[in-house]
């Protein structure tokens, strides 16, 4: 099967991955499910996997593969859509995973992300952090902010990104997009560096060492407005997070900084929508005096409860979104049960909801 023909009938089905490895037929994950890319799809064959890789992967990447492993980039299927490649060996055998990035950037209402983030986008300095497992729609969340940001605001926007997933388009501010390996070697590197590009805002698509957390940090602490993502789930796990990185010296100097720059936490999950297509189930931190003195003092397991009783704030949990999903029949009651924090407490609010429609 080439490749071609393969992205085709993955924009067709409106996929979200394509998986290409040896012994399965090509897959497609729609609505989060894996399912074969057509009926009596030939199994893939060494040959084939690796005449795929070499059909849409540049020579310099491909260099990397047999150097470290695997490489990540971006791939254009002409007009019809962008890819995130992810290419690597298993087995001694090549095989790739793509990801497919939306051509449309989704409206705040689409995704879910609550009304009071469109004011925090506002603010001169601080550090916003979208947070969620793999596959969760963070990069999704992120760009329509920056589209914000681009559209209605006056200002230099810096992003980071491994690889470049939206392109964006010089708005009303001027956006500059840095990719790790084809233009600068880390996100450490391109932070401290960019701080010297006179940015107004700044987008880490992931913090994943120590001294890039520490240069966001202090870059949303000294006048920027910081965007990045973790791989965490809620709010008090993320700054939990943060701080174990830093050795236990410096984890005293780091909840101070922290409780001063950090502006909100977007945690997210994706789920299967009953009637096709999957919803965003987002819990949202807003951090207001109570919660900085929390993370100061290092009581994250507290925050949770401010989160539940900061309604007036625009800040809901996780739990509650599930449950309001639940309630206008967007998702099933099993998918919420099955990732809800606190399972036994759901069920209580979900049977008070909907009596006889909450059986485990």
């Amino acid at each position: 099967m080439e490749m071609d023909r393969i992205l085709e009938l993955c924009v067709k089905a409106q996929a979200s991955d394509i998986h290409l490895t040896v012994g399965k037929p090509a897959t497609l994950r729609v609505h989060g499910e894996l399912r074969p890319i057509e009926a009596g799809a030939p199994v893939l064959e060494p040959k084939d996997t690796e005449a795929l890789v070499k059909s849409i992967t540049p020579e310099h990447h491909r260099q990397k593969v047999e150097e470290v492993g695997g490489c990540d980039f971006g791939f254009a299927y002409g007009k019809e859509a962008r890819f995130r490649v992810s290419v690597f060996r298993q087995k001694g055998f090549y095989a790739i995973v793509l990801r497919q990035i939306p051509k449309r950037l989704l409206s705040f209402e689409e995704i879910g992300i609550p009304d009071k983030v469109r004011e925090i986008l506002h603010h001169p300095r601080g550090l916003i952090l979208v947070v969620g497992p793999t596959g969760s729609g963070k990069t999704t969340t992120l760009a329509t902010m920056v589209d914000y940001i681009n559209t209605e605001r006056n200002a230099h926007i810096l992003t980071i990104e491994d690889p470049i997933e939206y392109y964006h388009e010089h708005k009303n501010s001027i956006i500059n997009q840095r990719e790790i390996g084809v233009d600068v070697v880390s996100f450490s590197e391109a932070l401290v560096k960019g701080l010297r590009q006179d940015p107004d805002v700044l987008l880490v698509g992931e913090m994943r060492d120590l001294q890039t957390m520490e240069a966001a940090v202090s870059a949303a602490e000294t006048g920027h407005l910081v965007l990045a993502t973790l791989h965490t789930t809620g709010a008090g796990r993320t700054v939990d997070r943060i701080i174990d990185a830093f050795p236990s010296h410096q984890q005293s100097q780091i909840r101070t900084q922290l409780a001063s720059s950090i502006t909100c936490i977007i945690s997210q999950l994706l789920l299967k929508k009953k009637t096709g297509g999957r919803a965003a189930v987002i819990e949202f931190m807003i951090a207001t005096p109570s919660i900085q003195n929390l993370v100061r003092e290092g009581k994250t397991f507290r925050i949770i409860s401010d989160i539940q009783t900061g309604g007036k704030y625009g800040m809901r949990t996780f739990d509650a979104h599930l449950l309001e999903l639940f309630s206008k029949d967007i998702i099933t009651f099993e998918d919420a049960l099955e990732v809800a924090y606190d399972p036994d407490q759901f069920l209580a609010q979900a049977s008070a909801l909907k009596p006889g429609k909450t059986k485990r």
